[in-house]
């Protein structure tokens, strides 16, 4: 299987080659003794190799040519995410290296090209396995699987591909919806030499907008563009041209560089005229309250760990979702590849974008923590699924977040950093737990029985009171302030239907006691006139969690027309 698909939806050119497929590779010494499929990481099956041994070193070889409509232009590499320090080469020349592994970076590779002969990319990635303060989401630190962590993943688990750009190029755009306004910002950032055009030209459903084309003697600039004054001024923007996970409806937008009218470089994105916001303490998607109905996404794939089998997998899961009755998913202690995010868009999936947790607090946790964070939120910025951002999840890598106040101050400066990088979505301040600031109280609650969840959940008192995981809600000095209420993890019912033997936080041995244990949980909070919102454990089983609505090979533990009605009940 390969990864083919172009990796970066949101900023799409024409001139690019994709470098994932069979590369040379080696433990620990540059012996390239083996073979190995990217984007997947040798402990999958995909890779080829199939090794859960720890190793702090890995390193990766592959020889390719420039193709020929990219010669005489600059090389830009391009890596999707890599697993946790990576260091590479061209050439045997050093060229760049990056820290965090679940974010992707780029680098300028023209000066170090032999354009006309074929070059060799060698990639050396180290990782420390046993270090907790490193961001790692559901990667166990022991060899075997346990409780509710997963098989580790170590090196390149995003595709990599070359692309070719002119001196003058678009480096970065974020790309804001204002729904109220009518109207769109467009921030930008150029790389190269200044005094150049820059031209938006926006579509809808293959229909001509607008066109606007600025002088530009700066490197970066910001503009409004007003769509209530194009075409669509007789339209209504929240009826006929607002994204929303019943009405996927999206933007086609083309961003061209010129010089002297002649364009130098064109991408193509997209948007979606959406607006998350709380009005009056309830939940609003464009303007209107939203019920959220949210399944947990561990994103973890059999033969495969963190990378998508086929870009086709993204896509079946988002239907999979839809079709079980949710609106949206909680993709939960990853960073996603762009290309599922560029389904939800396209399919209508809320999602809320988490990022992977360290375990242990320090200043080095804090910088890595915050480093990488910041670069996700800025990749993720344009896709209108994203409308809430999850910086920290049940207390992990703030354990004594409850009475330690430089904790709780990490937890508040990650809500205030988010805030500062989108003012646009809301933000969670530490999910499940423990809340310093947050936009939305969030409560993970794993009671099974029916009268102990709908007596917990009728009153408002009773739902601050409670403690379902023997945490307090807020941390000591924190308090309540009228946020909406949502449960964003409950109901984990183990139901086995492969051979796998695993555990759930409740336990169901036929079909008709899984249907009655999902009502007992999800009934009552739909029933609750003070929550407005869940999110289910979970879509799929997941190695030794038997939980999910589905197996991990994505087939119904119950026929999905039965969960689909009770969600709507």
């Amino acid at each position: 299987m390969l990864r083919i698909e172009y990796p970066r939806p949101q900023l799409c050119r024409e001139l690019w080659q994709s470098l994932n497929g069979e590369w040379e590779f080696s433990f620990d010494n540059k012996e390239y003794d083996k073979k190995i499929i990217v984007p997947f990481t040798y402990q999958t099956k995909l890779s080829g190799i199939e090794n859960k041994e720890f190793h702090e070193v890995v390193w990766y070889k592959k020889a390719f040519s420039v193709p020929e409509d990219m010669l005489d232009k600059k090389i830009l590499l391009h890596f999707g995410a890599v697993d946790y320090i990576c260091y590479i080469y061209i050439n045997d020349k050093f060229v760049g290296m990056h820290e965090g592994g679940q974010v992707g970076f780029s680098l300028d590779i023209t000066e170090n090209l032999s354009q006309n002969i074929e070059n060799v990319i060698e990639v050396k990635v180290e990782d420390r396995p046993l270090d907790l303060e490193i961001p790692r989401g559901k990667q166990f630190w022991q060899e075997e699987s346990e409780g509710i962590f997963y098989t580790p993943i170590m090196g390149i688990w995003q595709s990599v591909w070359i692309e070719a750009v002119e001196e003058t190029y678009l480096h970065q755009v974020f790309i804001t919806p204002m729904l109220d306004e009518k109207a769109v910002k467009i921030e930008y950032e150029l790389k190269g030499q200044p005094n150049v055009d820059f031209e938006v030209e926006i579509t809808y459903q293959g229909k001509f907008v607008t066109k606007i084309n600025m002088k530009t003697s700066n490197m970066s600039d910001c503009f409004v563009v007003q769509l209530a004054q194009s075409t669509l001024k007789s339209w209504n923007f929240v009826e006929d041209l607002a994204w929303s996970p019943e009405h996927p409806r999206l933007f086609d937008v083309a961003f061209r560089v010129k010089k002297n009218d002649v364009v130098v470089d064109e991408t193509k994105s997209y948007f979606g005229m959406r607006k998350i916001s709380i009005c009056n303490g309830k939940i609003m998607l464009n303007n209107r309250v939203y019920y959220q109905k949210l399944l947990l996404d561990q994103g973890y794939w059999k033969d495969s760990l963190w990378t998508a089998p086929t870009d086709e997998a993204f896509i079946k899961d988002i239907q999979h979702a839809k079709d079980l009755g949710y609106n949206g998913v909680r993709k939960h202690q990853k960073v996603e590849d762009p290309r599922f995010l560029y389904h939800a868009d396209k399919m209508g999936l809320l999602v809320w974008g988490e990022i992977g947790a360290a375990y242990v607090y320090s200043r080095d946790y804090a910088e890595r923590m915050t480093k990488e964070w910041i670069e996700a939120v800025k990749r993720d910025y344009n896709h209108p699924c994203v409308v809430t951002w999850v910086p920290l999840n049940e207390s992990w890598g703030v354990l004594e977040i409850n009475q330690n106040k430089q904790q709780q101050s990490h937890s508040a400066a990650m809500y205030y950093l988010t805030k500062s990088l989108d003012e646009t979505r809301l933000v969670i301040s530490n999910d499940g737990w423990e809340h310093t600031y947050s936009d939305i109280l969030t409560i993970h609650d794993y009671e099974g029985a029916r009268e102990v969840l709908a007596e917990r959940y009728k009153q408002l008192e009773s739902i601050l009171a409670a403690q379902p995981a023997g945490r307090p809600l807020y941390a000591e000095g924190w308090k309540y302030n009228n946020q909406p209420i949502m449960v964003t993890e409950f109901g984990g019912i183990s139901y086995q239907k492969t051979e796998t033997k695993g555990w759930g936080y409740t336990s169901a041995a036929s079909e008709e006691e899984f249907i009655k244990r999902y009502r007992d949980v999800i009934e009552p909070i739909l029933e609750s006139p003070h929550v407005q919102g869940f999110c289910y454990t979970q879509l799929t089983d997941v190695e030794q969690e038997i939980n999910g609505l589905l197996t991990y090979e994505r087939e119904e533990k119950v026929p999905k027309e039965m969960i689909k009605k009770i969600n709507r009940s």
